[in-house]
């Protein structure tokens, strides 16, 4: 594996890190780090599906606009109210 070489203020927080018994050593810290980092791009990669999976499904049964589903919500509101009393 490459040697990494990091800016002074990260060496530091690394530095206090490990002396402050968060990590085993500076390696553990940076695995640590990239393990968070492949989660965060999982987890982008996972909502980039969704999203693109909704503007299919969108572009193949249609959408409402934000005034559309306003209007909806307010009608079923409505309804729930006057048939409540």
């Amino acid at each position: 594996m490459d040697t990494v070489t990091l800016p002074p203020e990260l060496e530091r927080f690394a530095t206090e890190a490990v002396a402050a018994g968060r990590y085993r050593d500076v390696s553990d810290l940076v695995a640590a780090g990239l393990s968070l980092l492949q989660r965060q791009e999982q987890a982008r990669a996972k909502l980039l599906e969704s999203v693109l999976a909704a503007k299919e499904e969108a572009d193949r049964d249609g959408y409402l606009t934000g005034d559309e589903l306003l209007t909806r919500v307010e009608a079923r509101l409505a309804q729930r109210a006057s048939s409540a009393t």
